[in-house]
């Protein structure tokens, strides 16, 4: 059963002569540890996307079901607390919490949730290894590059073992090594921790480390692309279809 099954999603802000579309019939699935791209050019629709798979914002029509969850009919009590267990988020400004370090950041999710600080500073400490940080436990957000302060913000998504990991532009404000790194980590953690990975990029290098590319065009997808793994034209390909499809 596919992890996420998003089903005619349409979302319209505003309403008469100043309505904007910004989804319009969006359907597809994602399965358990795979790793999606979404691109398209500016205003296409992305983000919203995004958003709706998250839970942060609701259909104006359309279904989208995470884990046999349909989050159309769920409370919004209901509907945080499976956020808060289900997806975790990666966003382009880490949003990390300047006076707490690594430990404290990537804990406040289940720490937050009620767990006990021992236990969570020991899971936090775990993925902080993990993803490759085992030597700036104790450092400050201001006392880490750009590209470890996203490794915060990656350990922290997922310290509460979430299904689903969301990132909106995560390698948006990183340098290109630092970018490429970070892509790399998420291929690992579709691959490695078996968690299926939606990340919104307009970094075609980025973006040729998943398995399958959704591009949008104004508020619809126009083409679905499967990648094959270790094909070194991958990024020149996502190019090519960007040009095709106006980004």
């Amino acid at each position: 059963m596919s992890l996420i099954s998003a089903v005619n999603l349409t979302k319209v802000y505003g309403s008469g002569d100043t309505a904007v579309r910004a989804l319009d019939n969006v359907s597809f699935d994602v399965e358990p540890g795979e790793f999606v791209a979404v691109m398209g050019p500016s205003g296409c629709g992305k983000s919203t996307l995004l958003h709706l798979l998250g839970g942060l914002d609701r259909p104006t029509s359309g279904t989208v079901t995470i884990d046999g969850n349909d989050l159309t009919n769920l409370s919004d009590a209901r509907l945080t607390e499976l956020r808060r267990h289900k997806i975790g988020f990666i966003f382009q400004f880490f949003n990390l919490i300047p006076v707490l370090n690594a430990v404290e950041n990537a804990a406040l999710p289940i720490t937050l949730d009620g767990v006990r600080q021992a236990e969570a500073k020991e899971k936090a400490t775990d993925w902080l290894r993990k993803v490759g940080l085992r030597e700036r436990l104790d450092h400050r957000p201001d006392q880490l590059s750009g590209g470890q302060q996203q490794r915060v913000a990656v350990a922290r998504a997922l310290v509460a073992d979430p299904a689903l990991i969301l990132a909106d532009e995560p390698t948006g404000n990183l340098d290109t090594r630092a970018g490429e790194e970070i892509a790399a980590l998420l291929r690992q953690v579709a691959n490695e921790w078996g968690r299926s990975v939606v990340v919104v990029t307009h970094d075609p290098r980025i973006a040729a480390h998943a398995d399958r590319i959704v591009f949008l065009k104004d508020g619809s997808i126009v083409d679905q692309t499967v990648l094959e793994p270790a094909n070194g034209r991958n990024a020149e390909m996502v190019v090519e279809k960007m040009h095709a499809f106006g980004d």
